[in-house]
């Protein structure tokens, strides 16, 4: 079983919303997960991340393999000194 950290979109119809969940590779965007992580709110003025940085990096360190969108996220949130 491949697992990777995405987003997975919920909210309305050109109101996105998205969660940062952990989940099967093979399962579809929106469909199972094993836990959410965090949610990313692009919308407002200044986006809004909510990051749960033990969980994610348990994930990351039994082979969980974040997205580019996610790993972007990542950078600014949870691993500053990085991306420097």
């Amino acid at each position: 079983m491949s697992v990777k950290i995405r987003l997975a979109r919920h909210g309305a119809k050109k109101r996105p919303f998205y969660r940062i969940v952990v989940a099967d590779s093979k399962c579809p965007r929106d469909g199972r997960y094993l836990e959410i992580v965090g949610t990313y709110n692009p919308l407002p003025d200044s986006v809004e991340v909510t990051l749960k940085s033990e969980r994610i990096k348990y994930w990351m360190g039994q082979g969980a393999i974040a997205s580019d969108t996610v790993k972007s996220l990542l950078k600014k949130e949870v691993f500053p000194a990085e991306s420097a």
